[in-house]
């Protein structure tokens, strides 16, 4: 009686251990868990516009368009064409209650031959219906990297690199206070000095 109890316990072990372990067939069988999915850039855009700011940047460029190292500086592949981005950024930018978009653009642009950059006659044209209704700022590509480098420093620059391969076609966007403008800031610090605060 008691070796039959015996052998019976041995059994509801045996049973229990493989039940309650998986065998390394199993394991090597599951399915990794799904990692979760990277917000895609229209959502990144829409989830930084909030916290950005006058002085922030947001950079639509071409795809040879250097990746920084600043800790500062977020880039985000789009693989997107670049006027639809600068569309979609610059409609979010208009829609929103904060900022404005102070636009620069490389001088260089409109000196770019056909022959050397097929395709660069018809960017010019289309990106200058995109942006007609804003004022453009054009400075050597040299010194656009150099205001980025210097933004960057201090306050965040999101760059959206899209399929663009055209050369200086990036678009240079610096934000500025939708509700607060230089005419009132001029008014204020003439203000100031003339109550004696001159440099406050």
């Amino acid at each position: 009686m008691r070796k039959t109890l015996f052998v019976f316990s041995l059994l509801l072990a045996s049973c229990g251990m493989l039940v309650g372990q998986a065998t390394p067939a199993a394991v090597a069988g599951a399915a990794p868990a799904a990692a979760p999915a990277l917000p895609t850039w229209r959502e990144r855009v829409a989830e930084a516009m909030p916290l950005l700011g006058h002085r922030n940047m947001i950079l639509v460029v071409d795809s040879a368009y250097p990746l920084q190292s600043a800790p500062g500086i977020e880039t985000i592949e789009t693989n997107a064409p670049q006027l639809e981005v600068l569309h979609h950024v610059l409609s979010v930018i208009d829609h929103s209650v904060h900022v404005r978009p102070l636009i620069s653009m490389d001088a260089e642009l409109p000196f770019v031959p056909e022959l050397d950059a097929p395709g660069v006659t018809n960017y010019r044209t289309e990106v200058a219906d995109i942006l007609r209704p804003y004022p453009i700022q054009s400075m050597p590509h040299e010194m656009l990297l150099g205001m980025v480098d210097k933004t960057s420093a201090h306050y965040n620059v999101l760059i959206l690199k899209t399929t663009m391969a055209v050369p200086y076609t990036s678009v240079f966007i610096t934000l500025d206070c939708r509700y607060w403008g230089a005419d009132a800031e001029k008014r204020m610090r003439a203000k100031m000095a003339a109550a004696g605060l001159v440099g406050h």
